[in-house]
């Protein structure tokens, strides 16, 4: 199973289910994910805990008078088809959400992709 997807599918359904916090196994791009679910408001503080192989990330869910933050998640890339874009191609998510890249700068969102003029992977839409 695609990692990317079981975590962003776990922060919906955890969203759904109305609990505070959801724990998932560690990397460094869910990390990288995580942090810009987190500087566009769509999730509270992210944390690392445990050493080396037991190592997981704690993500704090954040609610909107009761209501998930995260209303819906469409996966864009997927491990049999990535799809790219370039800065010119980017475009802003629907409903007033983001598209998350992944850039040579790193992960972030397709708005301030295009402020830093980069382009890259589109991972998913986020609203």
């Amino acid at each position: 199973m695609d990692p990317i997807s079981d975590m962003l599918i776990r922060i919906k359904n955890a969203q759904i289910a109305g609990h505070e916090m959801v724990r998932l196994s560690h990397s460094k791009f869910k990390y990288e994910i995580a942090r810009a679910l987190e500087a566009n408001g769509y999730v509270g503080t992210i944390e690392r805990k445990g050493k080396r192989i037991k190592r997981i990330l704690e993500i704090a869910l954040r609610y909107n008078n009761e209501l998930p933050a995260i209303s819906g998640i469409t996966l864009i890339s997927k491990p049999s088809n990535r799809v790219y874009a370039s800065v010119k191609e980017l475009h802003a998510g629907r409903k007033g959400g983001i598209v998350i890249v992944s850039t040579p700068k790193g992960v972030m969102s397709g708005k301030d992709a295009r402020k830093q003029k980069v382009g890259g992977m589109l991972i998913a839409e986020v609203w």
